[in-house]
């Protein structure tokens, strides 16, 4: 009973790993709107001769550098959690998918819950041993051996 109680649970995180990977593709994609703010600045876009000067080039660097190094670390997050999700399917990658679940606790609300509920499943023994992790014994308090 445990057992496809157990392939049930990793089952459906596997597909909520998918699926939140691709929200969270999706909204590491927001930053582009300030890339091409970036780009019109560098580019003189906002140059009004009539209003003073065009703005100074670092703002539009910022508006450039900052939100390609946002795109980048969301997609890269949002690839290791597509894997994750990946690798719980397979049974395979046991403390890859502890750590990615740890650090999807940061995302709240959504990443939390999973990251929350993917750490309680894997760490049942049961599904431990799915993975072909070592399961140790827990150690018996208050009885002699």
């Amino acid at each position: 009973m445990y057992q496809n109680q157990d392939a049930e649970h990793l089952r459906l995180l596997s597909i909520f790993h998918l699926i939140f990977g691709g929200i969270v593709a999706l909204f590491s994609l927001f930053p582009l709107i300030h890339l091409v703010v970036g780009v019109a600045i560098l580019s003189g876009a906002f140059d009004k001769p009539n209003q003073g000067g065009p703005p100074p080039a670092i703002v539009g660097w910022l508006f450039v550098l900052m939100p390609i190094v946002f795109i980048i670390a969301g997609l890269s997050f949002a690839i290791c959690v597509a894997v994750a999700g990946r690798k719980i399917g397979q049974r395979a990658g046991h403390l890859y998918c502890l750590v990615i679940a740890g650090l999807e606790c940061f995302f709240m609300p959504i990443g939390t819950v999973l990251g929350v509920l993917t750490i309680l499943v894997l760490l049942r023994p049961s599904v431990k041993a799915s993975f072909g992790v070592p399961v140790e014994e827990s150690p018996r308090i208050g009885r002699e051996p």
